[in-house]
């Protein structure tokens, strides 16, 4: 199923939005006009013991990994790279989303997103951008809350 096919079995509110291809949170942000603080970067990492997590932290800050691994209650996480992260998640870096993805990934949010009714996350492709209410992100991915950006 489609990533658009899966909100709507999902039932829940969203919105796409379509943009010049960007591989970064900051070029979105850019091209767009959207804050990059409401801009999500989602991270596909790796536990020591082969777990996968998306982790998802607003566009303007970077993501602490030791935090992350402690939210996971991992020993460490390890970022994978554009290629493994594609091939884990089913959608090209810059087009991740932060719901649906082809290997089920523990979602971890950054708590300062939790201020924001809506955030932006990738659409499934690095041309477009995907608009979901924070709340819905949190019950449909069964997301873990950790303070996991610097």
């Amino acid at each position: 199923m489609d990533l658009e096919g899966y909100l709507k079995s999902v039932g829940i509110w969203y919105r796409f939005y379509d943009k010049p291809e960007t591989v970064h949170t900051a070029d979105a942000s850019q091209t767009t006009g959207i804050a990059l603080s409401r801009i999500t970067k989602n991270l596909v990492c790796r536990t020591p013991e082969g777990r996968f997590a998306l982790l998802v932290v607003p566009g303007d800050k970077k993501v602490n990994l030791r935090s992350a691994a402690d939210v996971l209650g991992a020993r460490n996480v390890q970022l994978l790279g554009f290629g493994e992260a594609e091939s884990v998640s089913g959608y090209p870096p810059g087009g991740t989303p932060s719901v649906h993805h082809k290997t089920p990934l523990q979602v971890v949010i950054d708590k300062q997103l939790l201020d924001n009714e809506t955030i932006f996350c990738g659409g499934g492709a690095r041309n477009k951008l995907l608009e979901l209410k924070t709340s819905d992100v949190l019950k449909i991915t069964s997301a873990l809350i950790g303070a996991i950006a610097q």
